[in-house]
């Protein structure tokens, strides 16, 4: 079967990781991190695109970033990855895909939603004990968005504006909790939208797809959440259709099985 496209709607924030292939590292020293960010600017400037956060870690990349119009993440994606592996592979005299496939992204909604997927970014090093102080950490978004340096790469989000760095820096005391990690992980692996009930109606209104995440082998109440996200209603009539369909495909082949045949 054909992969859908992923959701693309200009002016919506996404939340982007790509991994390299195997999880194998795609940064083996800071200066393929800073080729990687130098292609990251060029990128961003080529396609308009605005980038909100970022980290690079030693086998994957997050970025958060918002595209002017359908579509110009994906070149902006394409142009960046293409460019970075030919003077990757070049530099470490290798052949071959550095990548784990094509990236995954999630629409975020704004407010809330937005700063925890900010938070979520910057905080990769800590959660990987790579350092305790976030913002020493040279290769994110962290000391920008806390103004303890400059960083060309980054455009604000009127969200981040309104809060300012100095409400920022007191966020990152603050650990996302485990409901809020695993509900921004489930939404990225799943490329859905991660929002309000009303955000993800707007886009299923708009996309003519489903973009909640479905639960693993679970029946589905009205009401249901997952991470303090809350599935539409649109969301769980389609889970709650298709849940009857299996039953009742079950229940038909039960009847064939033990109708008499002549």
């Amino acid at each position: 079967l054909a992969r859908l496209p992923r959701f693309d709607l200009p002016g919506i924030p996404q939340h982007i990781v790509q991994r390299g292939n195997n999880r194998l590292p795609c940064f083996l020293d800071d200066e393929d991190r800073a080729r990687y960010r130098q292609l990251l600017r060029e990128a961003l400037h080529a396609t308009g695109c605005r980038l909100h956060a970022y980290v690079l870690m030693d086998n994957h990349v997050h970025l958060l970033a918002t595209p002017p119009e359908l579509g110009a993440l994906g070149r902006m994606m394409q142009k960046l990855g293409r460019h970075y592996v030919g003077l990757f592979n070049a530099r470490h005299g290798r052949t071959g895909t550095l990548w784990e496939g094509r990236y995954k992204a999630c629409l975020v909604d704004d407010a809330d939603y937005l700063l925890r997927c900010v938070r979520y970014i910057d905080l990769n090093p800590v959660r990987a004990r790579m350092t305790d102080d976030p913002t020493a950490f040279a290769w994110s978004s962290c000391a920008g968005l806390c103004a303890l340096r400059e960083d060309p790469l980054l455009t604000q989000h009127p969200i981040q504006r309104a809060l300012g760095p100095a409400a920022y820096r007191t966020l990152l005391t603050e650990a996302l909790n485990d409901e809020d990690l695993a509900a921004i992980r489930l939404y990225l692996q799943q490329q859905r939208a991660y929002g309000r009930d009303d955000f993800r109606a707007m886009v299923e209104a708009k996309t003519q797809r489903f973009a909640s995440v479905r639960p693993a082998h679970r029946p589905v109440k009205s009401g249901a959440t997952i991470g303090q996200v809350n599935l539409s209603p649109f969301s769980v009539r389609r889970i709650q259709h298709r849940q009857h369909h299996r039953r009742q495909c079950a229940i038909d082949g039960a009847m064939t099985e033990i109708r008499p045949r002549n």
